[in-house]
C-alpha cells in the first residue's frame, strides 16, 4: 500500500516542526529551508557578522529540534518562536564577545536596526513593537546610551569614555531612557501617556 503525502511545501509550520521533532528527514529539510532566511536575517541584524550569524542559525535549528515538543501555539506562531530563539542566541553571542568600540556615526545605523529591520517583522508581537517604537522616540543621546548598555552590554563607564562625557551624565542618560521606556510601556495606549 502506498503512503499518501502532502506536498511538503504546503505542510503547515506546526506539522513541519512536529516532523523535525520526529526526525523525518524530508520534513526537517523543508523546515530549515522554509525558515533559514528569516533566522539568518535575525541573527545578522543583531550581530552584524554574517559568519557568526550562520553559526547562530545552526544553533537555532538545533535548539528547535531539541525543544520542538515544548512549542506552544497559544504563545505565538512557529516563526515567532523560532526567531525568538535566534534573537536570544544572537544577543548572547554579542554579549559574550568583548565590546568593540563603535564609531559614534555608526550608532545612528544601530538605532535604525532597532526600529526598522526584518527582525522587527519576524518578532512583530505587540509588546516588542511598542518597545521598538518607544526606543525610537527617545532623544538621540538617550537612545544611544540605552543601545550601548542594553544591546552591547557596555557599562556606564565604558559609555562615558566612548561618548567623552562625565560618568554621571552617562548614568543619567541610561536611567532617564529606562524611565521613559517604563512610563511609555506602562501606559495602556501610546497616545494616552502625558508627561
Amino acid at each position: 500500500m502506498q503512503r499518501y503525502r502532502f506536498p511538503v511545501g504546503r505542510v503547515p509550520d506546526e506539522a513541519l516542526l512536529s516532523g523535525l521533532a520526529t526526525g523525518d528527514p524530508e520534513l526537517a529539510v523543508t523546515f530549515v529551508r522554509r525558515f533559514q532566511h528569516t533566522v539568518f536575517g535575525v541573527a545578522v541584524a543583531v550581530t552584524g557578522d554574517p559568519q557568526l550569524a550562520e553559526d547562530i542559525a545552526q544553533q537555532t535549528f538545533e535548539r528547535a529540534w531539541r525543544h520542538a515538543q515544548i512549542y506552544d501555539s497559544r504563545r505565538g506562531s512557529v516563526t515567532t518562536w523560532l526567531t525568538t530563539i535566534a534573537h536570544n542566541l544572537a544577543i548572547d553571542a554579542v554579549r559574550s564577545r568583548r565590546p568593540e568600540p563603535v564609531a559614534p556615526e555608526d550608532l545612528d545605523a544601530i538605532l535604525g536596526v532597532v526600529s526598522e529591520t526584518p527582525e522587527q517583522q519576524a518578532l512583530a508581537d505587540e509588546a516588542s513593537s511598542r518597545l521598538r517604537a518607544a526606543v525610537a522616540e527617545l532623544p538621540r543621546e538617550q537612545g544611544r546610551a540605552l543601545v550601548m548598555a542594553g544591546i552591547y552590554g557596555m557599562t556606564a563607564q565604558q559609555i562615558a569614555d566612548w561618548e567623552q562625557i562625565p560618568l554621571g551624565t552617562a548614568k543619567t542618560r541610561i536611567r532617564t531612557a529606562m524611565g521613559k521606556l517604563r512610563n511609555t510601556l506602562a501606559s495602556p495606549k501610546r497616545g494616552d501617556h502625558v508627561e
